[in-house]
């Protein structure tokens, strides 16, 4: 079982002493049976006058800082290490109701997974259905593994991956338009398929880590990462990483998971002062692997300009 540390580090600078509002930070990572928590930090200064941690609607730990002292910076430092043990790509096998596509959602469980089977944004024209729909057999039922790994790897083939300094997320057309986007802009995009095909579908922040060898070709490291999970009878919640193809938790460290890709900022907050007192913004992450000794394993440190995904 690998052993990662995550190393997050946010630092906003401004020309004069402002306030600070409520800061909301969704930086722990979400433990599961494939993913245990060793330890856990988060540092900031200037000190909060408050600090409490909350889980929200979707279960993610949030922290909440209130502030009562002006400064120059703020700074958020977030450290974690994790004992990650991927989970199995794919679990269905064909006596599974979900193996072929069409299936049907349980009675019981339908209703808990309707806000992620009913679409979000407007498709006027279609054009969403019929890109979801080009992986769907002709002549009969389509195995469900060949429709999310078909769009999962078309997305990476086919688009053009960049990384955007804009905030948000551009609108699903606009991704299928354009044939590119940032991470998050590929996982609401194939989320938005998935759902007109009647697909629960959800978007997963966190963390992507690359190995130091480079094998894989990843891109989206060094900065907070985005992808998709699927909700399957019999499978639960599987991940799809549309930017780097990878199917199961392998290298993927979730933090945070939400029905749109709003509910999922890893750091948003508020200050007092003129659009003048702003200078800038500067964020560090570094994923590395842990050796039996406890000592980090090297690996390329890269930059991240936003907040909000690669």
């Amino acid at each position: 079982m690998p052993i990662l540390t995550i190393h997050h580090k946010t630092e906003y600078r401004y020309a004069h002493p402002v306030a600070f509002g409520e800061h909301r930070v969704m930086l722990r990572p979400l433990p599961g049976h494939d993913l245990r928590i060793l330890s856990n930090d988060l540092q900031i200064e200037p000190r909060p006058s408050s600090l409490r941690w909350i889980h929200d609607v979707f279960g993610n730990s949030v922290a909440i800082a209130n502030f009562d002292q002006p400064a120059h910076c703020l700074t958020f430092v977030a450290t974690a290490t994790v004992e990650h043990n991927p989970a199995e790509e794919f679990a269905l096998t064909p006596d599974d109701e979900a193996w072929l596509y069409p299936f049907i959602y349980d009675d019981e469980e339908f209703p808990d997974l309707v806000q992620f089977v009913t679409p979000q944004y407007g498709d006027p024209n279609g054009e969403l259905s019929i890109w979801a729909r080009q992986f769907l057999n002709t002549g009969g039922p389509t195995q469900t593994f060949d429709i999310l790994s078909g769009m999962t790897h078309g997305i990476r083939k086919a688009f053009a991956y960049r990384k955007r300094h804009e905030h948000g997320t551009q609108h699903p057309l606009d991704t299928l338009q354009l044939k590119s986007g940032s991470c998050r802009d590929y996982a609401l995009f194939m989320i938005e398929a998935l759902r007109r095909l009647g697909i629960a579908a959800r978007f997963v922040s966190g963390y992507l880590f690359v190995p130091g060898d480079g094998a894989h070709g990843y891109v989206g490291g060094g900065s907070t990462h985005a992808w998709v999970q699927v909700y399957l009878p019999s499978a639960g919640w599987i991940e799809f990483d549309p930017t780097n193809g990878i199917v199961g938790t392998r290298d993927l460290l979730r933090v945070a998971v939400a029905r749109d890709p709003r509910q999922a900022i890893p750091l948003h907050g508020t200050y007092f002062g003129g659009p003048d007192a702003f200078i800038g913004m500067d964020i560090s992450i570094n994923v590395v692997s842990v050796g039996e000794d406890g000592e980090a394993v090297s690996n390329t440190p890269q930059e991240l300009l936003h907040q909000d995904g690669g």
